[in-house]
């Protein structure tokens, strides 16, 4: 990336690894962590554990708060490296359209910024765009590539139903906490609805103390919806793990088995019964599957 990046904390605050798969108190950790100013943003990123970096990229109108029961367990294997994109959380906007190739350019401009040449790139949903994308246009940065409840887009896109389109891209009573749990929960799966709500209580707490800039929010929307990345995919040469729930009602599976079928030997994980959140409904399965694919990669 060839855009001015700086540190405004240095040395870089690399935070020691929590115990294995117990989730992080971000209200204790926000206030403290880092940001690497990107020409006219500043970027909020957090390090944890050390190893191979491992960049975890967020989903649509999510930020770093969104692994906070991923980041203890992979952290004790690697370096994970996650953030807050441009409007999101901590980090700040400016009013400029944000494309899915500025927000790839971002990620690398970030690696740049903490001296990392080379990473494991894995990405959720919105974040699997973005992943793509970087592995496109920084394959040489790309040591492995972790796609999880996501497409390649365009028209092949695979739909969710009318009324979960309907509920998620509402943005009426935008950042407050009933739109965000019209959001939410049809992206958790019905069993772990009944019988975990502290835990969807805990991620709609996180999303509202992470507000998003509106206007951010629909370049984002704008970059997804215009993302086709189809023909492309097949140029990928980095090792490539495809990785959803197999009743994902946000993105359906079909879109996972349609990228192993195009990306050159990329391998198919599906966990049985897994939401498009599975990554926090199903924690060890994840952490424990991707540990595995990144230490034979």
């Amino acid at each position: 990336a060839d855009k001015a990046a700086h540190s405004k904390e240095r040395p870089l605050r690399t935070i020691a690894a929590p115990s294995l798969c117990v989730p992080i108190h971000w209200s204790d950790t926000f206030k403290h962590m880092p940001l690497l100013t990107l020409g006219n943003v500043d970027i909020h990123y957090e390090v944890y554990g050390d190893g191979e970096p491992l960049v975890l990229i967020p989903g649509f109108a999510a930020g770093a708060w969104i692994w906070f029961k991923d980041v203890a367990p992979l952290a004790t294997r690697f370096k994970v490296v996650t953030f807050d994109p441009r409007g999101i959380g901590q980090s700040t906007f400016e009013s400029e359209p944000l494309t899915m190739r500025s927000l790839a350019d971002d990620t690398a401009a970030l690696l740049n910024g903490l001296g990392i040449e080379r990473a494991h790139i894995l990405g959720v949903s919105f974040g699997g765009f973005v992943a793509l994308e970087f592995a496109l246009a920084y394959a040489e940065a790309t040591r492995t590539l972790s796609l999880c409840c996501t497409s390649f887009g365009g028209p092949n896109h695979v739909a969710p139903s009318m009324d979960i389109v309907t509920a998620v891209l509402s943005t009426n009573g935008f950042n407050t906490e009933e739109r965000i749990r019209r959001n939410l929960l049809p992206a958790f799966s019905p069993d772990f609805l009944s019988s975990h709500p502290d835990e969807v209580d805990e991620a709609i707490r996180l999303r509202l103390a992470n507000p998003l800039v509106e206007e951010a929010y629909r370049y984002q929307l704008k970059a997804g919806l215009g993302f086709d990345a189809e023909s492309r995919v097949g140029a990928i040469k980095a090792p490539t793990l495809v990785f959803s729930g197999d009743a994902d009602r946000i993105v359906p599976v079909q879109n996972s088995r349609n990228l192993v079928e195009r990306i050159p030997g990329a391998r198919l994980r599906l966990v049985e019964g897994g939401s498009h959140l599975f990554f926090m409904e199903q924690p060890e399965e994840f952490s424990r599957t991707v540990i595995e694919f990144l230490t034979q990669n």
